[in-house]
């Protein structure tokens, strides 16, 4: 039995570790198209801030890792899938067959069509290269514009503070981390970043980037004018699909799958940044391009390619922690809330704390904080459990910090 897996990220290592575990004699085929070793683009901001060298942001830490499991890995990138072939073909045109595949591409940052925007001295922050570019050009007193104040940008955020630099964030919408962060949780953080030496730009995009002699200019939809020796971009993230171009596999936002996470083509699946699973707080199905979740979704599939489709996905809880300047943010499942539902709100703004859940009928169903710690990693229990709060939903309106005494109390039956 040979199994291919298309992408060497967390998804793919993920399942090709799984596979093995299951399948001792099985051939395993990894297939990534950059040079270095699977690594976590989650850790590159951490290579950034001078935490972590190269070798800190690899998946698996021992060089022999793969070639102790007997997984073979193939620096190639994929053009093509052909189910009715049970093939893939290569950059340099060699085609391999398989008996299982999972694609696990990931993403690409989204690049807008803003005039520029392809400029020397304009990056990503994407890939190990995007990394070394970036560090050969951040002095301390470096003008910087960051591009993106999302989830990632906020982690380059806080790398590019601890190198020295003069950064300066612009974001789009009308405060930071957007679809992590409500209004009032964005805007607290907005404001610690500025109260520590940080110029945060929000409700403006960026309408053009000007390069002379002298840097760069990064024009402002509001019209003010940046200067800037680098600019970083990071405005999110688009699953790589181009290469299933004519593969006949469904595709919508990302690669289409079911509770087994195989797409409409039999022995085919998908896990990561490019699946369009089913999100366990809505039922619906969604890419929701975080590293849990996809690590997650590796260990499905892969079990499901050698068993057999075994293994029921119930869905991923959305769920995103960011540690900026030292202020932890953290949200779960329908942090937003839905039509009909209630909330219960905390807030403390001079010292920047702020927790908000959210209700539907009897169940917690979402939450967010900002600088609350304490018992927060029970969230995703009450969310997940699907238990009737009862008596408890009345307590949790009134004080939302009550969170462990409610976990007990309603989840395990703790008096």
């Amino acid at each position: 039995m040979h199994h291919i897996v298309i992408g060497a990220g967390p998804a793919g290592v993920m399942a090709c570790d799984t596979i093995r575990e299951l399948d001792l004699s099985a051939r395993i085929t990894l297939v990534g198209g950059e040079p270095e070793p699977p690594y976590s683009r989650m850790a590159i901001p951490y290579l950034l801030a001078e935490d972590i060298d190269e070798r800190g942001a690899y998946l698996r830490k021992s060089e022999s890792h793969y070639s102790e499991r007997r997984i073979e890995r193939l620096q190639e990138s994929v053009t093509g899938v052909h189910p009715q072939h049970r093939s893939v073909t290569l950059a340099q045109g060699d085609a391999l067959t398989f008996d299982r595949l999972l694609i696990a591409s990931g993403a690409t940052p989204v690049k807008p069509p803003i005039s520029g925007i392809d400029s020397a001295g304009v990056h990503s922050c994407w890939t190990l290269a995007d990394a070394r570019a970036i560090i050969e050009r951040v002095k301390p007193g470096v003008s910087v514009a960051l591009i993106g104040a999302g989830f990632i940008g906020c982690i380059i955020l806080e790398a590019l503070v601890g190198r020295g630099v003069q950064l300066t964030v612009v974001e789009k919408a009308d405060r930071m981390v957007p679809r992590m962060l409500d209004e009032v949780a964005g805007n607290l953080l907005k404001a610690w970043c500025e109260d520590r030496g940080v110029t945060i730009i929000t409700g403006s995009g960026v309408a053009g980037i000007e390069k002379d002699h002298s840097g760069l200019t990064v024009n402002l939809e509001n019209g003010d004018r940046l200067s800037a020796g680098l600019v970083i971009t990071a405005m999110g993230v688009s699953p790589n699909i181009g290469f299933l171009a004519g593969s006949g596999l469904a595709i919508d936002q990302g690669v289409l799958v079911n509770a087994h996470l195989e797409t409409n083509q039999q022995g085919i699946f998908a896990a990561g940044d490019v699946a369009q699973a089913r999100d366990y707080s809505t039922g619906g199905y969604a890419v929701q391009a975080i590293q849990p979740t996809a690590v997650e979704h590796g260990r499905i599939a892969a079990s499901n390619m050698v068993s057999g489709e075994s293994v029921v996905h119930q869905g991923s809880l959305n769920m995103n922690i960011l540690d900026t300047l030292g202020l932890i943010s953290v949200s779960f499942g329908q942090w937003m809330g839905v039509e009909g539902g209630e909330s219960s709100i905390l807030l403390d703004e001079d010292r920047y704390r702020y927790l908000q859940l959210q209700f539907e009928g009897e169940y917690l169903i979402g939450a967010g904080c900002l600088g609350h710690t304490r018992h927060i990693g029970v969230l995703g229990g009450l969310i997940r459990s699907r238990v009737p709060l009862g008596e408890w939903k009345k307590r949790l309106m009134k004080d939302p910090t009550r969170l462990m005494e409610a976990y007990l109390g309603s989840v395990l039956g703790v008096s």
